[in-house]
């Protein structure tokens, strides 16, 4: 199963005749149904429709479609009739006109205030909408199957780019993980002999010469001490875990955004306590290079469904 982004766009028009209401003569005019859909991320799917007064009642069938395909995301639909047909306007007649004066007189002596009808009022009143009386709504739903699949197409080919992103910094960590691994004992090694060299500069003895024993298992004891608490081999064996389980999840896909974030999250935890137990420059600037890695990762993942 693919891994899909949130982000995506995608539109598409679609031609159909239509019948204009106000028209004398029974001749059909071209119409065309526009319908673009774009998304970007988002913790759940939040659904925002900017339809044209002729389809606003379609909403509820084009929200069916799209919660049946889409998971998470902030989905923007936007729909539109425009029509090319020189015909569309018919001229209202003199008899409309006048009901129409009429009309607005009437309320005028009640509502003096009231503002007039401008002409762009007269003729949404008497020509009527760009859509006729075609119903759209199979047109709509149509198109909108047409446009969601190229959406989907286009956040599958995003998730891919952010699968192969995702894994060169997976493999980088490796790496410094690999880095940090052996320089653990090295540490300790180094400061045993530490302890030593200060054991012997205290008893004043000469190069080669042999230390008592306890001062040799109290050195020994300094060093395990230091030991423990450099440690890291624990975090490093849980950063290893959790890029397992981030391989697993990729490989999987489907809806697996939420739990790479939590991943990400673990990861940054395992990084931040290297650094903390850090005993020497070089693991300082391993674990801060694997924070700027998964800072990369958790931008990225945030646009993963």
């Amino acid at each position: 199963m693919s891994v899909y982004s949130m982000t995506g766009y995608a539109s598409a028009q679609r031609s159909a005749a239509t019948t204009s209401p106000a028209a004398e003569s029974t001749a059909s005019s071209a119409a065309r149904l526009g319908l673009e859909i774009r998304s970007v991320n988002s913790r759940y799917l939040d659904l925002t429709f900017k339809l044209s007064e002729e389809l606003r009642s379609f909403e509820p069938a084009l929200r069916e479609l799209l919660v049946r395909r889409l998971k998470r995301g902030k989905v923007e639909v936007r729909a539109a009739l425009e029509s090319n047909a020189a015909n569309l306007v018919a001229e209202p007649s003199a008899r409309l006109l006048q009901r129409l004066n009429t009309i607005q007189d009437n309320v005028k002596t009640w509502l003096p205030l009231a503002t007039p009808l401008s002409v762009a009022d007269v003729i949404r009143l008497t020509v009527g909408s760009t859509g006729g009386e075609h119903d759209w709504q199979a047109d709509l739903l149509v198109l909108a199957e047409q446009v969601l699949a190229s959406l989907l197409a286009a956040r599958e080919r995003e998730g891919a780019r952010l699968v192969l992103m995702l894994q060169d910094r997976m493999a980088q960590l490796r790496s410094l993980a690999a880095q940090a691994e052996p320089l653990v004992p090295q540490l300790v090694a180094q400061q045993r002999q530490r302890f030593l060299d200060r054991w012997r500069d205290a008893m004043g003895l000469v190069e080669g010469g042999a230390l008592p024993e306890a001062a040799q298992d109290r050195a020994l004891a300094e060093a395990t001490a230091f030991a423990i608490r450099i440690d890291v081999a624990e975090e490093l064996t849980r950063l290893s875990s959790h890029l397992d389980e981030l391989d697993r999840l990729l490989a999987k896909g489907g809806e697996v955004g939420k739990r790479l974030d939590f991943l990400i999250q673990e990861l940054h935890r395992e990084a931040n306590t290297l650094g903390s137990k850090s005993a020497a420059l070089e693991l300082t600037h391993i674990s801060v290079d694997m924070k700027v890695l998964i800072e990369q990762m958790r931008e990225q993942v945030q646009n993963i469904e």
